[in-house]
């Protein structure tokens, strides 16, 4: 089953290398979707794909890159758009 998510991680998670160990571990996955950097500190996830992936990379996000602190995610069920490339956006 396709599914899609939205993720909100909170924390020391941005300058940290955040967007580019979830662009390779989503691609390494075959989400779909993107991560950017909000103003507010935190990070922005839309993830795609079987419900298995996509579950595994928010399991990868609990924890991070290394230099992370991961504090929170906020996690939301959002409509597939049949996105299956995954990447960064400004």
């Amino acid at each position: 089953m396709r599914v899609r998510k939205r993720i909100k991680i909170k924390g020391v998670v941005q300058g940290v290398g955040f967007r580019w160990f979830t662009r390779r571990h989503a691609s390494l996955l075959g989400v779909g979707g993107f991560v950017k950097n909000l103003p507010d500190g935190s990070v922005l996830v839309e993830a795609e794909g079987d419900t298995y992936a996509v579950e595994s990379l928010i399991e990868k996000l609990k924890v991070g890159p290394s230099h992370a602190i991961v504090e929170a995610l906020e996690i939301e069920d959002i409509e597939p758009k049949g996105e299956s490339i995954f990447r960064i956006t400004y």
